[in-house]
Order: structure tokens, then C-alpha cells, then sequence
């Protein structure tokens, strides 16, 4: 099928049944939009909002718990939480809470609209007057002075929720530059009225939108479908095509009971996970599509649903369809290709992720998640835009425009062109496939000819062009060269590079660099490690071995068992690593929440101060746990990644599953959980427990012909000490 007939066929096919759950169309999403209008809509966090603070100077008192505003779970708008603040404001004393924007990866703080919408409850009423004053702050720090909320509201009935709309032209500077209200940041809510009287509020669907012109009731959702597991069910429906709607609300039945909201899903996401947390239940399901104002459609037709017990590798397969399917609904609709992150920048195509998605949807093809045919479609569509992207030398940047396939500097004005490691991450999944579909008649042949033309077409000796000519460099700008000057080497994540560079047959690198680069014993970089850690040897690295991804990312397609060098066996370090990894949660020297035997997998991810490469170290460990960390060491550690998985699921469940399997990271000494989805991160889980279930994926990226030698290669290389 070619590019032509694959992007028709995605943009008709809103719904496809396959496998008992449904392929939604990825051009129906609408991250991007999401983002330039939500400021809060609910917190993933129990008990308190993350993303808030609080201070009360006596007399006056404001109730939080950590120091963070609580969260009120029986009354909401976007169900299942909404903000709850209560306070007691006196003469001579004052308080003030502030909400913070939910700043995730390449979120555009960019809000287009003119008005600040806030929905507003009074459990016990509360007169217009003693409402709170509101000020506000942006992204560089400016604010606002503060002014009434009164002066925009009615005196608020006991009980019931009222839309409060503020202009932001209300809010005057009051810093030193001007206040930039469109770049809103946080919302600081402080004493009004000193009336020395206590007054709970409750706020929730906080929003920067302009004033509808006209409100359209939005359609009713159809087809909708309810598929349970072993604690949670999942629900998905067709897309509304609505301008003005603004969420997706799901309703659940318990027992023949009343339908009550559960939850909101935001729209271009046609799928809700509810975690009943209860492996013999039945619930049944119906969902409406509603504006922001809270005109709603009719409810779907129901669906019903039962979860029940499962066994271990029925759970295995369960996390392996849930991180599939950000690779399959979540894609970026012209390219196929993985978005960064989502909610993120609906535009931002990561390279190495995207390989990572390919070696995911060859796991849905080999579990039945899909057909062949389908992700023989999907891998056609993929290569077809990677012929006409941008590329440097043969190589390809780190992020691609999904509109355009032009090259995009996330990071930085000299990261404009090539990325070495990002485009080795692409071709691990790229030879996996061609491999994969070889026989897959003339649609597999044309797949292979033309994953034969991207891979040869790498000039991976250009990037071992340095003076030196004895390793080989991460990044190369057509306007500034080599001036990152990054060299790989050393025990990390980038052992596939040289791999593939040194099997590459048209532009490939000598053998021995395998040593002078990647080992690094040209330049004395530590390689080799003697140390143990909890009577445990990692071999090689530094201290403890680093972040569990280097045991996962050029080794999700390349089989460890198969290479022996000068220091070890591969398989054997990254399975040490795995358990000198576990080692240290039990141990837990800093003493956070949680950890343990069954609580573990330190590895790079955003948690809740932005991007670490957490490792078991004191330096680098503050709490936060990735799943993908213990549960993709699967092949290394089984019995203890299993563990992992069972207490991850059936014991802190809700707070860190949802629609696409396990959430990126959490925090519980800090009470945070991540609210994105990483394209690097998922699926590391469905290959690596693929791997361990089957060695599906390592033995086609292994049947590559120019693997094996490359192998004996290195094996054979003469020792020069």
C-alpha cells in the first residue's frame, strides 16, 4: 500500500475493531489545543494537588495538607476531583494559595484566549464579598496586582457550581516588566474580606478561553466498548467531531445502581481507563461529549464489562497491549511516526522513539493486538515519510516535524541536523522489521527494499571524521559542524551505534573502534568495573551502572546473549545491573516511601523537578520510580520484575495506570505522578517482555544478515594488552 492509499486509509478509518478493542484514528487528536486552554482540570495526586502551595501568617488559617491545597472528591465539574480551599481570614493577618501550571514536556504556554474561567462551589453559600481577591503570574515571573473575585460573581447558593468569567485585561502589572497574562503561569488566590469567619470553596475546570458566540450541544458518542481486566476496564468510542467540545464524560453503573461521573477524558482521546481495583466486578458504561460550559449530548448506549482474575503472563500480555497502543493510537497522524509525548506538541516527532514504536508494533503483530497486514501498512507509511524527511549524511535528527518532515531543535540552535544515536535507535527497529516482513509477499519486499535503501544510505563514517578517527560523535550541524562534540563512549545507552556502524555495508566503521570509541581505551574512560554493590558485580560503568535504560535501549533488537567482549558477556552485566538496581531500593539509603523488593527500577525520566537519570545512587535518587525501569529488565530479572509488575497494578493501581498501561513515573515521598506519556519509555515494556516471553524481536533483529558478522568481528578483534 502505498503513502497516498496509507494516509487516505487513516484519515477514513475513525474505527477499526480489531482484536476485541479499537484502532482510533490519531488525526482526531488535539493535544496541542488541550494544552492552550487547561490550566487545572484534575489531580492525579491523592489527598493534595502537586502543582499547588499555600501559606497563612496568624491569625488568619487556610487548611493544607503537606503544604499543598486539598483535593474534594464528592462535589466536582470534571469528575473525579476538584481543588478544596478553606480559610479563616482575620484582621492583622492574611494567606494565599497559589496554583501552578502542570508544565510538561514541550507544553506551549501560549494561551489564546481573553478570559479566565473558573468553576466555583460553596458547599455552605458564601456571599460575593467574601470571596477570595485572585492575582496572577507568568512564565517569566511578572504578576499582576490582585483584584476581587467578587466584582465578577453572584453570592454563590449552597451547593451549587457556578462558571466565574474573568477578563484578563482585568489584571494590571504590578511587577517590575509587564505582566504577560497570555503566558500564564501560576494563579494566586489570597485574603479577601477579613470577616473572621471560616468559608470552604470548592474550584474546579480551570480554563483561558474566549466567550462562545453561539453553544452547539456536541453529538453523542457512538459505538461505544467496554473490555475488562483483571482490576481495571477500559472504554472506547468514536470521536465527536464538535468545535466547541471540550471534554468527554464517562459514566459508570455498579450493581444496577445509578449512573455517576467518573471521569473526564479530553478530546482526540476516545479511550478512558477505569480502575475499579476489583478483579470480580461488573460495570456498565455510557458517555457523553459536553462543552466547557457544560452543555452536554445525550449518553452513548451503554457497555457492560466484567474484570477477573489473571494470571501472570496474562497480565505480561495486558501491559504489553496497553504500551502498544500509544504507539498505534497516539502516532502522529501523517507520518505514523511517535510523538514526543502526549499531552505535548502534537508536531514533535522523537526519531529513536519512533524505532522503538516499530519494534512495539511488531509485538502487536506477533500478539494479535493487530494483523500483519496492519502493521505491515503502518511500517509502509512510516518509511515512505523517512524517505522524504530530513537527513543529515544519511542521519537523521532528533525530531521531525510530523507536518513537514523538516528537522526541529527541541533542544538547541546547534542541534539543528544530525543525531547519531537517535537514528541507531530508528534502525534497530527499522532492521527488526525488515526482517520481520521479508516474506510478507510483494508488500514485503517493497518494505525490505526500501528499509535496504534508509539503512545503507547512513553514513555512519562521516560521524568518526574528528582528527582522532578513532570513535564516533553524537551530533553534526550543517551550519556548525561537529561543535557539540559529544563522543560516544563508554559504558551508556549507545553500544547499538557502534554496533550498527561497524556492521553498516556501505558506510560502516573499523571494527577496533568497538574499543577506541565505545569502550574508550584510547582516552582512559572508565569501562571496566571491579566494584560489587550489595555483593553484586557490575562489571562495567560507572559506580553502580547507571540508569537502567542503558541495559534496555540497544538491546531491545540486539540479542546481550550473543556478545562476549574483552569485559563481558552483555547479557550477564545487564542483568547484574538490573539486580544491583533492585539491591539498592531494598536498601534504600535515603529512606523514600515505598521502596523495596517489589518497588524498584531507577532510570532517566521527567519526574517532578523535570528530567533525571536516576540511578541507584544517594545523588541520583529522589523518590521517583519509572515502571518501564523494572518492568522492561524483564528478560534479566523475571521473577523480580514480575514482582515489580504485581505490586505496580494490583496494590498502587490507580495512581499509576491508565490508558496506555503504566504512567511514565511517580513520587510517593512527594505525592506526584507523571501526567504524560513518553514515547521512549513504553515500549521498552512491550519488547523487553516480548523478548522474554518469545525472543521474538531479538531473534529477527539477529537473522539480519550483516549482524553476525559484525559480531565475530569484535569477538575476534586482537587483544592489544
Amino acid at each position: 500500500m502505498g503513502l497516498k492509499r496509507n494516509l487516505e486509509w487513516y484519515a477514513s478509518s475513525a474505527l477499526v475493531m480489531i482484536a476485541g478493542w479499537f484502532l482510533l484514528d490519531p488525526s482526531a487528536r488535539a493535544d496541542q489545543n488541550y494544552s492552550q486552554q487547561i490550566f487545572f482540570e484534575n489531580s492525579l495526586s491523592p489527598l493534595s494537588y502537586f502543582y499547588s502551595s499555600g501559606k497563612a501568617s496568624f491569625p488568619s488559617t487556610l487548611e493544607l495538607i503537606d503544604d499543598r491545597l486539598p483535593i474534594e472528591k464528592s462535589s466536582f465539574i470534571s469528575a473525579p476531583n476538584a481543588l478544596k480551599l478553606h480559610w479563616k481570614s482575620e484582621p492583622q493577618g492574611g494567606w494565599a494559595a497559589e496554583l501552578r501550571l502542570y508544565e510538561w514536556r514541550n507544553r506551549n504556554i501560549e494561551f489564546p484566549g481573553h478570559y479566565l474561567w473558573i468553576w466555583m462551589c460553596a458547599p455552605d453559600g458564601i456571599l460575593a464579598r467574601q470571596l477570595p481577591s485572585i492575582a496572577l503570574r507568568d512564565e517569566e515571573h511578572n504578576f499582576s496586582s490582585p483584584v476581587d473575585i467578587g466584582s465578577f460573581a453572584a453570592n454563590l447558593s449552597p451547593g451549587e457550581w457556578v462558571r466565574v468569567k474573568i477578563p484578563l485585561k482585568a489584571f494590571q502589572t504590578a511587577s517590575m516588566h509587564s505582566f504577560e497574562p497570555h503566558r500564564l503561569n501560576t494563579v494566586v488566590l489570597t485574603q479577601g474580606e477579613a470577616d473572621s469567619a471560616s468559608h470552604t470553596l470548592f474550584l474546579d475546570d480551570i480554563r483561558i478561553e474566549d466567550a462562545p458566540s453561539a453553544e452547539i450541544r456536541p453529538l453523542v458518542p457512538q459505538n461505544l466498548h467496554a473490555k475488562g481486566y483483571e482490576r481495571h476496564i477500559d472504554i472506547t468510542w468514536l470521536p465527536v467531531e464538535s468545535a466547541n467540545l471540550a471534554q468527554y464524560v464517562v459514566y459508570r453503573s455498579r450493581n444496577g445502581g445509578p449512573f455517576l461521573p467518573i471521569g473526564v477524558q479530553r478530546p482526540g482521546v476516545n479511550r478512558f481507563c477505569d480502575f475499579i481495583d476489583d478483579p470480580h466486578a461488573t460495570a456498565t458504561y455510557r458517555v457523553t461529549a459536553r462543552t466547557s460550559a457544560l452543555l452536554e449530548s445525550a449518553p452513548s448506549s451503554p457497555a457492560t464489562a466484567s474484570t477477573r482474575p489473571m494470571t501472570d503472563d496474562e497480565l505480561l500480555t495486558m501491559v504489553q497491549e496497553a504500551s502498544f497502543r500509544y504507539y498505534w493510537e497516539a502516532a502522529e497522524p501523517h507520518s505514523g511516526m511517535t510523538r514526543e509525548s502526549t499531552p505535548g506538541n502534537d508536531d514533535i516527532i522523537a526519531v529513536g522513539a519512533s524505532g522503538f514504536g516499530v519494534m512495539a508494533i511488531l509485538v502487536g503483530a506477533e500478539r494479535g493486538f493487530i494483523t500483519r497486514l496492519e502493521a505491515l501498512d503502518r511500517l509502509l507509511q512510516i518509511t515512505a515519510f523517512l524517505e522524504k524527511a530530513d537527513r543529515f549524511h544519511g542521519v537523521w535528527p532528533h525530531f521531525l516535524s510530523g507536518n513537514t518532515g523538516r528537522a526541529l531543535p527541541v533542544f538547541d540552535m546547534y542541534d539543528n541536523g544530525a543525531d547519531l544515536v537517535e537514528t541507531s535507535f530508528l534502525m534497530e527497529g527499522l532492521l527488526t522489521a525488515r526482517q520481520y516482513f521479508k516474506a510478507d509477499g510483494a508488500a514485503g519486499k517493497a518494505l525490505y527494499a526500501r528499509i535496504n535503501r534508509l539503512w545503507q544510505g547512513v553514513e555512519w563514517n562521516w560521524f568518526a571524521s574528528m582528527p582522532t578517527h578513532d570513535a564516533m560523535y553524537w551530533h553534526w550541524s550543517p551550519q556548525y559542524s561537529f561543535y557539540i562534540a559529544n563522543r560516544l563512549t563508554g559504558w551508556n545507552e549507545v553500544m547499538i551505534t557502534y554496533l550498527e556502524a561497524i556492521a553498516s555495508p556501505t558506510h560502516a566503521i573499523p571494527a577496533g573502534d568497538y574499543y577506541s570509541g565505545w569502550t574508550g581505551e584510547t582516552v582512559g574512560t572508565p569501562y571496566a568495573n571491579t566494584a560489587a554493590y550489595f555483593g553484586i558485580k557490575p562489571k562495567m560503568g560507572d559506580g553502580a551502572g547507571g540508569p537502567l535504560f542503558f541495559t534496555h535501549y540497544s538491546y531491545m533488537g540486539f540479542d546481550p546473549h550473543a556478545l562476549s567482549d574483552r569485559f563481558t558477556n552483555y547479557f550477564d552485566h545487564n542483568r547484574n545491573q538490573a539486580l544491583i538496581n533492585q539491591a539498592y531500593c531494598i536498601h534504600n539509603p535515603n529512606h523514600w516511601k515505598g521502596y523495596g523488593a517489589d518497588l524498584w527500577g531507577l532510570t532517566a525520566v521527567d519526574g517532578p523537578d523535570g528530567y533525571v537519570p536516576y540511578e541507584p545512587t544517594q545523588q541520583l535518587d529522589d523518590g521517583t520510580i519509572a515502571p518501564t525501569g523494572a518492568i522492561s529488565a524483564m528478560p534479566y530479572t523475571p521473577e523480580q520484575s514480575m514482582a515489580a509488575l504485581r505490586h505496580l497494578y494490583r496494590d498502587l493501581g490507580v495512581r499509576v495506570w491508565g490508558i496506555y498501561g503504566f504512567r511514565d513515573a511517580f513520587n510517593l515521598q512527594k505525592n506526584w505522578y507523571s501526567g504524560i506519556t513518553m514515547g521512549l519509555n513504553q515500549a521498552p515494556m512491550a519488547v523487553m517482555i516480548e523478548n522474554y516471553h518469545s525472543g521474538a524481536i531479538w531473534k529477527n533483529f539477529m537473522a539480519n544478515p550483516e549482524i553476525g558478522p559484525m559480531v565475530e568481528e569484535i569477538e575476534n578483534l586482537p587483544d592489544v594488552h
